[in-house]
């Protein structure tokens, strides 16, 4: 269960209880290290096999304060928020994906100050745009789009996560970690190289983004350059 009232993902839960209760002593910040720790231990306390990572397009200072919006990012805070259950899907149906965005924009709306009308929501309940292949591309084409420097982006994804055969010899593995659309199968999936090109490669500089991707494979979904790893450093990709 989660703080914000309904049960959802592990991760995105997770996530969510660490931050609740660093905002109910604000007389301290948590780090991103110190939240990734903790959300490891608390993960793992619950008997959950995911272990959660962070990339960045640059090395970062790991004892610095933790927050989706930096104190000096003053523009317009956007989101992007992606849920999936896959309903009717036998075998591949998840439960949590719909609650896991419910929370999570209740969060940045009441805690970070997110407006309704700057959020984009796409989930597969009948009631919100279905997140198909080219609507979550469009949804995030479209968000780069709009922001300009000192604007800050945040991008939420619930789902299903898998790989493919690399299909350009950019992966050490030979695969390529993909996003799975409600349409995978008519449309096929998400490439982290398509992401890339999207959201970091084509976003204005100034700009802030931070995505959490809550699903499997996703450590490396952006093709970003530098990992945390678990000892406390950054492992630059090659």
């Amino acid at each position: 269960p989660d703080p914000a009232g309904r049960a959802g993902g592990a991760c995105t839960s997770t996530l969510l209880n660490v931050l609740y209760k660093d905002e109910q002593t604000p007389e301290s910040d948590l780090s991103f290290v110190e939240v990734l720790d903790q959300m490891r231990d608390n993960l793992k306390s619950h008997g959950y096999e995911q272990i959660p990572q962070l990339t960045s397009t640059k090395e970062l200072d790991l004892t610095h304060k933790f927050d989706l919006v930096p104190d000096h990012f003053e523009g317009t805070k956007r989101a992007v928020m992606v849920g999936i259950n896959y309903i009717g899907d036998d075998p591949g149906e998840l439960a949590g994906c719909h609650n896991d965005v419910g929370n999570m924009k209740k969060y940045i709306m009441n805690v970070h100050g997110f407006e309704e009308e700057n959020i984009v929501v796409l989930m597969d309940d009948g009631a919100h745009t279905e997140p198909t292949k080219n609507a979550i591309l469009a949804a995030y084409k479209k968000v780069v789009a709009q922001s300009k420097p000192g604007d800050s982006i945040f991008l939420h994804y619930s789902g299903h996560g898998s790989k493919v055969q690399d299909d350009d010899g950019d992966e050490d593995d030979g695969y390529d970690e993909v996003l799975v659309p409600r349409d995978y199968q008519k449309s096929g999936m998400i490439r982290d190289d398509d992401l890339y090109d999207l959201l970091v490669k084509g976003l204005p500089q100034g700009v802030h983004v931070v995505s959490l991707m809550d699903c499997c494979h996703s450590g490396t979904i952006l093709d970003l350059p530098f990992m945390f790893q678990p000892n406390g450093e950054f492992e630059q990709s090659s």
